[in-house]
């Protein structure tokens, strides 16, 4: 949960010093992709088998999820951007519980309403008819939102199928990287580094890998519509820094965005 709101942080600081999305999501993931697969190797956790393919199709709805919500930042605030990419858990509770049989109870109910009326508080803010949330940073960040929920499906039926967490991850990390290079050069139309992107990137790139990994050894013993929720309780967190550290303005009707989406977080997590 941290390290997610870590990570959202990073990204709004990278978007706020003209640090191109795909430039960014490139270098965090040269970063990544060899780390977890000398972490996974080293710790013998590196198990290549045909249930990790699932991890590599969760890599390529990250880089959707990530590199949207990159550009999104350019022109929205972390405070309403990243409360609205984490609540992702939303679609991932609901095809947890349609698609892999998840029990359906009174408080996860509650909770997917909760969640639902967060969303509308987030982006009902007063000012928002008046362009106080651009059309272009919206629709970004609902694509991000929505692609991050399948990845996280993905991830749990990999698990399930008998992957390794360090290994779908590892998996995640060789379709991630991957893409991410091939996205960068096709934009910039040859391979360019921007050097003052790393001290962006490099720390992007551990919170994120620590995140994952934590969270595949959680979903490896528990329900992804219960575990999913709790991790994505940064966006509180990333809400609240955002606010102190770039002064973002926090309203009335966004606290009480925040407080409800907190209150769906916590009857995720009694449930």
């Amino acid at each position: 949960m941290l390290c997610f709101g870590a990570s959202d942080l990073i990204y709004k600081r990278a978007a706020a010093s003209g640090i191109g999305a795909a430039q960014f999501v490139m270098l965090q993931a040269w970063v990544f992709a060899p780390t977890i697969n000398l972490y996974a190797w080293a710790t013998g956790t590196l198990d290549v088998h045909w249930s990790a393919a699932w991890g590599s199709l969760a890599g390529l709805f990250s880089l959707v999820a990530f590199y949207n919500f990159a550009r999104s930042l350019k022109d929205g605030a972390v405070s309403t951007n990243a409360p609205i990419f984490r609540l992702n858990f939303t679609l991932t509770a609901l095809l947890a519980i349609v698609l892999l049989g998840e029990t359906l109870t009174l408080a996860k109910a509650g909770a997917l309403v909760c969640a639902l009326v967060a969303v509308w508080l987030l982006l009902g803010e007063p000012g928002a008819a008046r362009g106080g949330i651009k059309l272009a940073s919206l629709t970004r960040v609902l694509i991000a939102t929505v692609a991050m929920a399948f990845a996280n499906l993905f991830y749990k039926i990999g698990l399930q199928h008998g992957a390794l967490p360090e290994t779908m991850v590892a998996a995640q990390a060789w379709a991630f990287s991957s893409l991410a290079t091939v996205l960068a050069v096709m934009q910039e139309k040859r391979l360019r580094l921007t050097p003052w992107a790393w001290p962006y990137s490099v720390p992007a790139a551990i919170a994120l890998l620590v995140g994952f990994v934590l969270l595949m050894h959680g979903l490896a013993l528990g329900a992804a519509s219960v575990l999913v929720p709790v991790a994505q309780m940064s966006f509180v967190f990333t809400a609240l820094v955002g606010v102190l550290l770039f002064r973002e303005k926090l309203n009335g009707r966004k606290q009480l965005g925040l407080v409800v989406a907190a209150a769906a977080l916590g009857l995720f997590a009694v449930s």
